[in-house]
């Protein structure tokens, strides 16, 4: 091959190469964006900053003041020393990044997000709940982020870590005194549901014979469509042992009132 064609040759192959390596990078590039999008509970940035101090089990200051509250779980412990510990542990004095869907404050000027400490890929959410530190609260609209969250509150019950080193975490449906001392907390109860009824626009599964005074969830008419949606319509969870979660009202017996499906969960009889 004369002289000419050999180095014309040898360029094609060095912008063959380039352009292919240029490609790859390109490609790994995107990838990686699409799996970051798609990691759960990464919603769009809300900002970062330095957490100064851990002011309870749900709450922290950041050093330009913003005090933001943990969104999709609520505190596992009525300790509140315990609980503030617990995140404390994960947060003090470390530099984050804030998670969600809108950067709205709640009525108490916080700012609601999902937290990423820098450098883990999990949230602090999830922390706390594989540590057994917390309960999911079943309230994320998103169903990774919400898929991902019960998750590490199940992979904690079953490895009794944290507040499941003691059957007390979830409460039985036919104590009611103790489910009555947690009237305005959130509560796990498990129990089996015995009867099935509806009362006007209310639909109450019923774990105890006294009606107004054994425990009770209540699912309003227009939550009915959406668990009939998911295959737990309101009577096939007659007789069945289910497991709710919620904050505890006290309308003659204690009360959950079911306001998202992922609150329910069907459990093997």
């Amino acid at each position: 091959m004369p002289p000419s064609h050999r180095n014309r040759a040898h360029l094609v192959d060095r912008i063959r190469t380039a352009l292919l390596a240029a490609l790859a990078g390109a490609l790994a590039t995107i990838v990686a964006h699409a799996c970051a999008l798609a990691a759960p509970c990464s919603f769009e940035t809300q900002g970062d900053g330095r957490v100064v101090a851990v002011i309870d089990a749900r709450s922290f200051r950041l050093a330009d003041g913003r005090e933001v509250r943990l969104a999709g779980i609520e505190p596992g412990s009525i300790e509140a020393a315990r609980s503030t510990a617990a995140l404390s542990a994960i947060v003090a004095g470390r530099d984050v990044t804030l998670r969600a869907d809108d950067d709205a404050p709640d009525r108490y000027g916080r700012q609601t997000a999902f937290v990423f400490v820098a450098g883990e890929e999990n949230s602090v959410q999830a922390m706390l709940l594989s540590h057994g530190e917390a309960f999911a609260a079943a309230n994320v609209a998103d169903k990774n982020c919400s898929d991902t969250l019960m998750a590490a509150e199940s992979a904690a019950r079953a490895a009794k870590r944290g507040i499941w080193a003691t059957p007390s975490a979830t409460k039985n449906a036919e104590s009611t005194g103790d489910i009555l001392a947690g009237n305005g907390r959130f509560m796990l109860v498990e129990g089996r549901v015995l009867s099935v009824r509806q009362a006007g626009a209310t639909t109450y599964l019923n774990f105890g014979r006294n009606w107004t005074r054994d425990f009770a969830v209540t699912i309003s008419r227009r939550m009915v469509a959406s668990l009939e949606a998911v295959g737990m319509a309101p009577k096939s969870l007659e007789n069945r042992r289910i497991r709710v979660r919620g904050f505890i009202e006290t309308r003659a017996g204690p009360r959950i009132e079911l306001l998202r499906p992922e609150q329910l969960e069907v459990l093997v009889n």
